[in-house]
């Protein structure tokens, strides 16, 4: 693994990029800021690397960073209606940035602008971060960890793992944006997308579960075989034209609490394929809708739709779900899950 120094933050902090190389010619690139993944380096079968995720040069950039490029989210990923929440009797007000919602926990200052203390290992860095009682609304006493380690399978597997002195919400994910064909490559809506998803959760407008679970049959959600993402991406089906494409989150089959294959996406030259494997019951989908035009890594021009997310993560707006999954965790409940993205 190599260490070096990417920046430092407004108040001189030094952010660290980590990167870790297998023998087979991956790397990835990851810094102690967010645990952020900067860059993700993947071989074709003819040798060929391209770096799949999208992002920027310069640290300076990630201080904004308005799509989460990388970012890993906490303590709550995705929405919740009405930035509120009610726990063992006390309800539970957030940061209200998502229309009358929360989105991401805190956009300001959530865990993808912090710096994480790092464990280095041979394989593997580990990013580990305490947040206090109360921190941006949640409660208990947390420390955080997400560890990502690159094996000589070809995967980059990320574990989560979080504790908390009180009940709290806890539903981590990595925000990375993929195009197999490399981040600069422009549209991805010609990758192929399996998922393997008998339902989805409806939502409303601001994207807001309604609670129910609907069958993917018959639908545009039905990706149970391999299926063009732009296939029926821009059609007049209410459900897609509430967010503009895909950003849903898909009912995972198999949810047994194991690692399970969830998920396979190729480019449209299959030069490439991404296989997701988690142990999570959900993931969200998004399709890149609002990308807004602007310069990336290597001066590359990013625009709408041109990677997408495969957000693995408990449903979205659980804590106010009592049927959906449930992600409240803390003094006899740990939070543990695995999210491993294997390339072919």
């Amino acid at each position: 693994m190599k260490k070096e120094l990417f920046g430092k933050t407004e108040n001189g902090e030094e952010i660290f990029l980590y990167t870790l190389e297998n023998s087979r010619g991956m790397r990835a690139k990851v810094m102690n800021y967010g645990a952020i993944l900067v860059s993700l380096c993947v071989p074709d079968g003819d040798g060929n690397c391209a770096d799949v995720v999208m992002g920027y040069d310069k640290v300076e950039d990630y201080f904004v960073n308005g799509s989460f490029f990388g970012a890993v989210i906490g303590p709550n990923a995705n929405r919740i209606a009405n930035a509120r929440f009610t726990l063992d009797g006390v309800e539970y007000k957030l940061a209200v940035n998502d229309g009358p919602n929360n989105l991401h926990s805190d956009a300001a200052i959530g865990i993808h602008k912090r710096i994480w203390e790092v464990k280095e290992g041979n394989e593997s860095v580990t990013f580990c971060l305490k947040l206090s009682d109360g921190d941006m609304g949640f409660p208990g006493n947390k420390e955080l960890q997400v560890c990502y380690t690159l094996t000589e399978e070809n995967e980059l597997r990320l574990d989560y793992d979080g504790s908390s002195d009180r009940n709290t919400l806890l539903n981590m994910t990595n925000h990375t944006y993929f195009n197999l064909d490399g981040h600069d490559a422009g549209k991805m809506e010609d990758h192929v997308l399996t998922l393997h998803a008998t339902h989805f959760t409806e939502i409303l407008p601001g994207a807001i579960p309604t609670g129910r679970l609907m069958p993917v049959e018959g639908t545009p959600m039905d990706f149970r075989s391999p299926k063009r993402i732009g296939d029926e991406i821009d059609g007049e089906w209410e459900q897609l034209r509430l967010v503009g494409g895909y950003d849903h989150n898909w009912c995972l089959d198999d949810f047994t609490g194991n690692v399970r294959l969830v998920a396979s996406v190729s480019n449209a030259s299959q030069s490439r394929t991404m296989e997701v494997y988690t142990d999570l019951p959900g993931v969200q989908f998004y399709a890149g809708n609002v990308i807004k035009p602007h310069l990336g890594k290597n001066g590359a021009q990013y625009e709408r739709r041109g990677a997408f997310c495969l957000e693995t993560q408990y449903y979205p707006d659980t804590a106010n779900e009592p049927a959906f999954p449930s992600a409240i965790f803390g003094p006899d409940r740990a939070y543990h899950t695995t999210t491993i993205f294997r390339f072919e």
